[in-house]
């Protein structure tokens, strides 16, 4: 399953230019995928040769508005991309930015009051364990009334909850200070190398995907076939088993051993039977650490 981002932001900061900038998307929508810029990724297909070479992808999801409802759409999303106005000279970003905070928290309590109201209704039945979770919810919710978060909750919460406030958030300035978001949504529109000659540094997806990826502890991983060659995200110290998943369920299920290569090694050796005869390339087993780079292939029998 692909990384899921929100794109939050106060009226005009510069929501949807920061969409189409990631996912090159002019056309009406909320939701698009956002390809991960890898350059190991070309340098393995310039060895296997696929029919297909397909990079990491983002879905991006744009709310427009900053209501409980609204932002309860993202309840679900890996982390927030907060968008903050710095080009019009009206704004104070560091501002906005604690307003929008408040907004999150406001949501959280919103969304801790109406399920409180619901589980509370449902414990009459004397169902033991909806009784414990009344208890809770009560105790959250003086916690937030008393100025603190969801965040900072000392127990554990909830897993119904899934607060907007513990997401990691990444603020995003669209401004001279920050990126310049008008241009890369322009820029997504051209091929990568023109897009590129008129840049100066990394794109807007580029920046956001490296404070994303340090955020979220990833890494990359690699399959390589004759038909596709694809890279793929998994949160650090996550195994191969997690890796067999994430390609298909198929895989996960039917786990024998995986083919391990670095992807710099696959590349020097010129292909996997190169490699393979200079003993570049190991069989692992399901509790193997995918490192960052790691070309994979799962041997699997469903």
């Amino acid at each position: 399953m692909a990384l899921e981002v929100g794109i939050v932001g106060l009226p005009s900061s510069g929501k949807s230019t920061l969409f189409h900038a990631l996912t090159g998307a002019r056309a009406t929508g909320d939701v698009g995928m956002a390809a991960i810029p890898d350059p190991r990724l070309k340098a393995i297909g310039d060895v296997v040769h696929p029919r297909k070479l397909t990079p990491a992808a983002i879905r991006v999801v744009e709310v427009r508005g900053t209501g409980p409802e609204l932002l309860g759409n993202l309840r679900q999303m890996d982390a927030l991309l907060v968008v903050l106005d710095g080009f019009s000279a009206t704004r104070v970003p560091a501002e906005d930015l604690e307003t929008l905070r408040l907004e999150l928290l406001v949501a959280d309590r919103d969304h801790v009051e109406r399920r409180l109201e619901r589980v509370a209704k449902q414990a009459k039945s004397g169902d033991q364990k909806l009784r414990q979770e009344v208890g809770e919810l009560e105790r959250v919710l003086a916690h937030v009334d008393a100025g603190g978060s969801l965040a900072d909750w000392p127990g554990q919460l909830p897993v119904e909850l899934e607060p907007l406030t513990t997401k990691p958030l990444l603020a995003v300035e669209n401004g001279p200070p920050g990126i310049d978001l008008k241009l890369e949504a322009e820029l997504a529109e051209l091929p990568p190398d023109e897009a590129a000659a008129f840049r100066d540094g990394r794109s807007a997806l580029e920046e956001v995907v490296r404070r994303l990826s340090d955020e979220l502890g990833l890494i990359s991983f690699f399959t390589a076939g004759d038909k596709e060659t694809r890279a793929w995200t998994l949160r650090h110290g996550q195994t191969a088993i997690d890796a067999a998943a994430t390609v298909h369920s198929d895989l996960a299920r039917g786990f024998i051993r995986c083919e391990v290569i670095r992807w710099d090694d696959l590349v020097a050796a010129g292909s996997h039977a190169e490699a393979a005869r200079a003993g570049l390339q190991r069989l692992e087993g399901r509790a193997y650490v995918v490192q960052d780079g790691d070309v994979l292939n799962v041997r699997f029998n469903v």
